[in-house]
């Protein structure tokens, strides 16, 4: 009976420093959008004016590990095309998935809450669609 008692625990141990590392694992998240023909580059700047100094705070906080940009050099099909990709690696998953980060910068970095949402409202009216691939690095040898 304490060798069986021994060994749950020894296994519940092993299992949950698995799960711990496991939720400590960071993420990296890449979001692509596609906008209207014509206003990649008024999207791009509007990101850069409004989310960029957001993803930057949080970069600075740590919580943000790697912030890249890109655009394509020619563009595709119009069913594959995107106009505007950023790749976040986040310190860890449960940060990726927690929009409510941000939140707190909201205010610091933009007092004008009325133009910020406004200014907001009008990058995504300029987005035909937008999606989220979460990436992992695969490892070669």
């Amino acid at each position: 009976m304490k060798k069986t008692i021994i060994l749950l625990l020894s296994i519940s141990l092993l299992l949950g420093s698995k799960v711990f590392a496991q939720a400590s694992k960071s993420l990296t998240i890449e979001s692509y959008y596609k906008v209207k023909w014509g206003y990649a580059d008024e999207f791009i700047s509007l990101w850069k004016k409004n989310h960029y100094p957001l993803l930057k705070k949080l970069q600075e906080k740590g919580d943000i590990i790697s912030i890249k940009a890109e655009t394509p050099i020619l563009h595709s099909s119009e069913d594959s095309r995107w106009d505007f990709k950023v790749a976040v690696t986040f310190k860890d998953e449960h940060l990726a998935l927690d929009y409510s980060i941000v939140d707190p910068f909201k205010k610091q970095l933009f007092p004008d809450q009325a133009a910020y949402r406004q200014a907001e409202q009008h990058r995504f009216e300029l987005v035909i669609s937008h999606w989220d691939v979460l990436v992992e690095a695969v490892d070669l040898p």
